[in-house]
C-alpha cells in the first residue's frame, strides 16, 4: 500500500511538472505554472518522506530547517538585478546535490558495486562536479569577481580536451574494477577541474547561452542521480529540465546566430585593445536631457529598449514611470525585447515585470522589429550587442548575421551609455556613429531621472 501511494504520489508530480513547465511559456500563465510546479515538488517530497529506506528524520528535519533559512533569506536580500547570479548557483546546487547523491552511494556500496551501479554513480558524479563548479565560476563573471571577458591562456583546449579523456578513461576504467577508490576520486576532482576551466574562456555576451546549458547540465545530474536511487520522480524530472534547458540553449543560440561549439570554444568577446579607436570618444557628439526631451515631447510612438545597462543602474521603476508621463501626454510606448538582452533568458521580462509593466506593452523582436518605422523616438537602455547594425552590413564584424533590434530604422536614436566603451562582444556599435543618434552619457537611471523631471 505505501508503495502504491508513492508511486501515484510520483505520478501527480510528473503530472503537475508538465502542466508547470507549459505554463511557464507564457508571462501570463507564469506565475500559477510556478506555484503548479512547485506543489507538485511538494508532493514529490511528502512522498519520498514515506520511503521505507528512511530510517531516521533527524538529519532531515536539519536539513530542512538551515536550506529554509538560507532560501528565505536570499529570497528577501537578493535584488532583481542578482537574479541571474542566483540562478547560476541555483544550477550549481542541483549539480553538486547530485554529486553528493553519487559520493554516498559508491561509499555505501562500495564492495559489491555492480556495473549498472557503477556506471550511473559515475555519470552522476561526472555531470554533477562539472555543473556545480561551472556554475560557480558563470555565478563569479556575473557577480565581478571574475573578469567578464574570456580568459585563455596557451594549450587551454588541448588541456580541457586531455582532462576529458582522463574522465572517460577513469570512467571506463572504473566499470571494469568498481573497487578501484582512487579512480573514482581521480574522476571527481577533474570533473570539478572542468567544469571550471570550461567556463573560464567564455564571455559576460554568451551568458545567457551558458546558464540555458548549465540548467541541462544540472537536469541531467538530478535524472542520472534518480537511476541511482531508483527514484521515478526524480528521473522525470531530471529529464523534463535537461530536455527544456537544451531547447533554451539552442533557442539562445540561434538568437545570436552562432553555433553552441562557437560559444563554448570560441571565446568570443575578448576585447582588442589595438583595434579600438580610443579617438571616438572625442569625435562623437553628446547630448543632454534637454535635447532629448524635445523628441520625446513630440513623440506619437516611441520604443524603449532595455538592455543589461538598465539592469546594472537599476532603472526599470523610473523607466516605467517615464513610459507613464510619455502616454499621457498622448504617446504609445512599447518595449523591445531580445531574446539574449541581459545575461540571462528572460533577464528585461523579469526587471520589467518587477517595475509593474503590463505584459502586453513587451514585444519580442521578431515582432517589434516592424514597428521602427513608424517610431518618432527609440529609447536604448545600455542595449549594446544586440543593437549593432554591424550584424546585418558587416560580413566582418564577429556578431555578422546575428538577429538584432532594428532600432536604426526610427526618427531618433536616444541611446543612454555610461561611455563608448563596447559591449560583452568586444566591438563597437556602429549605431553610436549614426547622424539620427543621441547619445546620453551618463549612468541610465539618473538620466531617466532627468528626463521625467523634464517631462513633468
Amino acid at each position: 500500500m505505501r508503495e502504491n501511494i508513492i508511486n501515484l504520489s510520483y505520478l501527480i508530480s510528473a503530472i503537475l511538472f508538465i502542466i508547470g513547465l507549459k505554463m511557464l511559456s507564457s508571462p501570463k500563465t507564469a506565475r500559477p505554472g510556478n506555484f503548479y510546479s512547485s506543489f507538485g515538488m511538494l508532493i514529490a517530497i511528502c512522498a519520498t518522506l514515506l520511503d521505507k529506506h528512511i530510517v531516521s528524520f533527524h538529519f532531515i528535519i536539519i536539513g530542512l530547517i538551515i536550506g529554509s533559512i538560507i532560501g528565505a533569506f536570499l529570497a528577501i536580500t537578493v535584488k532583481m538585478t542578482q537574479m541571474p547570479q542566483m540562478v547560476g548557483l541555483l544550477n550549481g546546487y542541483g549539480g553538486l546535490a547530485s554529486a553528493l547523491v553519487a559520493v554516498s552511494e559508491y561509499m555505501s556500496h562500495y564492495h559489491n558495486q555492480t556495473l549498472y551501479g557503477i556506471t550511473t554513480t559515475t555519470i552522476t558524479l561526472i555531470i554533477g562536479a562539472i555543473t556545480f563548479t561551472g556554475s560557480v565560476m558563470a555565478y563569479a563573471k556575473l557577480e565581478g569577481l571574475v573578469s567578464g571577458q574570456p580568459i585563455t591562456y596557451p594549450f587551454q583546449k588541448t588541456l580541457n580536451l586531455l582532462q576529458f579523456f582522463v574522465i572517460v578513461g577513469g570512467s571506463i576504467f572504473l566499470c571494469i574494477h568498481p573497487q578501484s577508490f582512487i579512480w573514482f576520486i581521480v574522476v571527481g576532482v577533474i570533473s570539478f577541474i572542468l567544469g571550471c576551466l570550461l567556463v573560464l574562456p567564455i564571455g559576460g555576451a554568451d551568458m545567457p547561452v551558458v546558464i540555458c546549458l548549465l540548467n541541462s547540465y544540472s537536469g541531467m545530474a538530478g535524472c542520472a542521480a534518480g537511476f541511482i536511487l531508483s527514484n521515478y520522480c526524480l528521473i522525470i524530472t531530471g529529464a523534463l529540465v535537461g530536455a527544456s534547458g537544451i531547447i533554451l540553449t539552442q533557442i539562445m543560440c540561434k538568437a545570436m546566430n552562432r553555433s553552441m561549439t562557437n560559444v563554448m570554444f570560441g571565446a568570443f568577446g575578448k576585447v582588442d585593445s589595438s583595434s579600438i579607436d580610443k579617438t571616438k570618444a572625442v569625435t562623437v557628439q553628446g547630448y543632454t536631457p534637454d535635447d532629448a526631451l524635445v523628441i520625446l515631447e513630440n513623440a506619437s510612438l516611441v520604443i524603449i529598449v532595455p538592455g543589461y545597462g538598465m539592469a546594472v543602474s537599476q532603472a526599470q521603476h523610473n523607466v516605467r514611470e517615464l513610459a507613464d508621463i510619455l502616454e499621457k501626454k498622448g504617446a504609445t510606448v512599447k518595449y523591445a525585447i531580445h531574446p539574449v538582452a541581459g545575461r540571462m533568458p528572460g533577464h528585461m521580462n523579469i526587471l520589467l515585470a518587477e517595475a509593474n509593466v503590463p505584459y502586453e506593452k513587451l514585444y519580442e523582436m521578431d515582432n517589434i522589429n516592424p514597428e521602427f518605422e513608424r517610431a518618432d523616438a527609440a529609447l536604448v537602455i545600455g542595449a549594446n550587442d544586440v543593437t549593432n547594425p554591424a550584424a546585418k552590413n558587416n560580413p566582418k564584424s564577429p556578431i555578422y548575421g546575428m538577429p538584432i533590434l532594428e532600432v536604426e530604422k526610427a526618427k531618433t536614436v536616444i541611446f543612454l551609455k555610461r561611455s563608448m566603451a563596447p559591449g560583452f562582444a568586444g566591438i563597437e556599435n556602429e549605431l553610436f556613429l549614426m547622424p539620427k543618434t543621441m547619445m546620453l552619457f551618463g549612468d541610465a537611471k539618473d538620466t531617466v531621472v532627468k528626463l521625467v523631471n523634464l517631462l513633468k
